[in-house]
């Protein structure tokens, strides 16, 4: 596995010393710096921070009843016979599971505050990336970076792009 990776650094070093290298003409952007300095994305982020900040307080006020019922539940239970501990203790259980389930439709990977933050980032992003091809296109750059390290690659003349080369040899359609 060394050895590959050895391989493949010394021709990544050799290729950086070809001719063909020194006709590509590369630019490096700070995505992070652009978006932090556009108002509409400012605007966004704050309704987005505030959404979140309200979702959060209200997640956190139904765990603190979770919490009340559960204290309850504890310096009641002496006086409590098996059935009424059981059915308090199903509703604890059955309370923090709704709570739970709350906070995964608000912040899960499906939700609420991922939907809203694709509704409102998507098209000042789709604005920037239109901005960075017209701009790769007016300067006839062929590679974009990002510097921030957020994005790596922003953009691509599509004429180095060698997938379907590598698919052909695979014998991959």
């Amino acid at each position: 596995m060394k050895s590959i990776l050895f391989n493949f650094l010394f021709l990544l070093a050799m290729a950086s010393f070809s001719p063909s290298v020194y006709s590509q003409k590369i630019a490096i952007i700070d995505i992070n710096d652009v978006l932090s300095n556009m108002p509409e994305y400012k605007a966004a982020q704050t309704e987005l921070d505030q959404l979140s900040a309200t979702w959060r307080q209200e997640i956190a006020v139904e765990f603190d009843k979770v919490k009340g019922m559960y204290s309850k539940f504890q310096a009641e239970q002496v006086l409590l016979s098996n059935e009424e501990k059981v059915k308090k203790e199903e509703e604890i259980v059955k309370k923090e599971a709704e709570v739970r389930e709350m906070q995964k439709r608000k912040f899960g990977p499906e939700g609420e505050l991922f939907s809203k933050r694709q509704e409102m980032v998507a098209p000042i992003q789709d604005k920037v990336y239109a901005s960075i091809e017209s701009y790769a296109a007016e300067k006839g750059l062929d590679l974009i970076f990002d510097k921030s390290g957020s994005t790596g690659l922003l953009f691509t003349n599509p004429e180095y792009d060698k997938t379907g080369d590598i698919k052909k040899r695979l014998g991959i359609k």
